[in-house]
């Protein structure tokens, strides 16, 4: 069977845009036709039902902006605006992007870190796995004001972390978004470094065991590279979770910079096509981080002599 080509992927991916985006646009013409219906009621005109569509799909505040509306925003606000504006969506996504990636960097350290205490400790495996499961159980939304404002407090306040740190303000809210980013993160890469490290077979353990091998040798030459493929899986799966972490932990802060705080001031504003830019700008970053790790995962894995797929 022969694998598929650039053209056999793209052809369905591209039909399914087309037709989100057909979708989009009838979706819009109705939403937006009650609001229509009436400013023309009060005008006074009768236009025909191609104005009316056109009117529709033109509205400066629309319940549902049209895709062109929201394209038309995000390159304004990405090409015609220089990078340290306010109003630019990278400058934003950028904001939003230190954190992402600094939460997932402790995501990481923390979910690797368990995986390995669950795996070789009985008690730990027993004793932390349900809590684990248990904490991601818990509406993030209702805790992230909880966790920032508590971790800021923590980090600028008179006690020795804080003495131990030394951060300033910028540095400490930074953090404190981050960690919304590792709450979500850590998750996902704990469970696949688990199942990763738990993945060689018996034979494979036994042989091991033949060679005299230490339990830190099995761990290092056999678990380690065993897990690799479940690791850059789950770091998919943990870097969009980041993503959406540091989001939120923009909204109850009342950030002024960020993807956060740009639909946060979308939504005080009614400023619905801002907010669907913003949503784009995010939508497009997790996918940019997606593919990075997807590559790095292709890298590494033909360094460890992998075949290609």
């Amino acid at each position: 069977m022969k694998p598929d080509t650039f053209k056999d992927k793209l052809v369905p991916v591209t039909t399914i845009l087309l037709a989100l985006v057909a979708i989009w646009y009838v979706a819009a013409v109705l939403m937006n036709a009650p609001f229509q219906r009436d400013m023309d009621s009060r005008a006074g005109v009768t236009p025909t039902t191609l104005e009316f569509i056109g009117k529709t799909l033109a509205q400066p505040k629309p319940i549902l902006p049209a895709p062109h509306q929201v394209a038309q925003n995000v390159y304004e606000n990405t090409v015609l605006r220089s990078l340290s504006s306010n109003r630019s969506l990278v400058y934003h996504s950028w904001v939003t992007l230190s954190s992402t990636l600094l939460g997932f960097g402790f995501g990481m350290l923390l979910g690797i870190l368990l995986a390995v205490l669950i795996v070789h400790n009985r008690a730990m495996d027993r004793s932390l796995m349900p809590w684990l499961v248990a904490s991601q159980t818990i509406p993030i939304l209702a805790i992230a004001p909880m966790i920032v404002i508590i971790s800021y407090n923590v980090l600028t306040g008179d006690n020795a972390l804080a003495h131990l740190l030394n951060l300033d303000s910028d540095a400490s809210r930074l953090v404190s978004k981050a960690l919304i980013s590792t709450y979500l993160s850590f998750f996902p890469v704990a469970v696949g470094m688990v199942k990763g490290l738990r993945s060689p077979e018996i034979m494979h353990l036994d042989l091991m065991r033949t060679y005299y091998a230490s339990p830190m040798q099995t761990f290092w030459k056999l678990r380690v590279p065993a897990s690799i493929p479940f690791l850059f899986t789950s770091m998919k799966v943990a870097i969009a979770a980041s993503l959406v972490g540091a989001i939120v932990g923009e909204l109850p802060t009342g950030a002024v910079a960020g993807i956060g705080s740009k639909l946060l001031a979308g939504s005080y504003y009614s400023q619905t096509i801002d907010i669907w830019a913003a949503l784009v700008a995010g939508s497009l970053l997790a996918g940019i981080l997606v593919a990075i790790v997807g590559v790095a995962a292709k890298i590494v894995d033909r360094a460890m002599g992998g075949r290609p797929a």
